[in-house]
């Protein structure tokens, strides 16, 4: 699997992703804080997070008995360029759908 794969792949579940957001809005976290924030056991919080650290998503620190994660702003940055890479792409599928649309007048409004 690539880390790209990895990646999505771990954001695509959606406590994994709101853990992500949060860290990303806060920064780094005591592991307690994000426990605390999800109606789900500190085990199944402990898996969550070894897999964002397994895909590169996070890091954590040791401070005494405690762990703090962050967002790795690697990973972040490799997400953002992919999507910069694509955006001609989406970019090109949008203006030939909205020429189509204009083509056929009984399609109905969307809006």
């Amino acid at each position: 699997m690539t880390d790209l794969t990895q990646t999505f792949a771990a954001l695509s579940d959606p406590t994994r992703l709101t853990m992500v957001e949060k860290l990303m809005a806060e920064g780094e976290l005591p592991a307690g804080e994000l426990v605390s924030e999800f109606p789900i056991s500190a085990p199944a919080i402990s898996r969550h997070l070894k897999v964002l650290r397994e895909s590169g998503l996070i890091r954590q620190r040791a401070a005494g008995t405690h762990r703090y994660y962050a967002v790795r702003p690697e990973a972040m940055q490799t997400i953002a360029r992919w999507t910069m890479d694509h955006r001609s792409f989406w970019e090109g599928s949008l203006k030939r759908l909205d020429s189509l649309l204009a083509l056929n007048p009984e399609t109905e409004d969307l809006s």
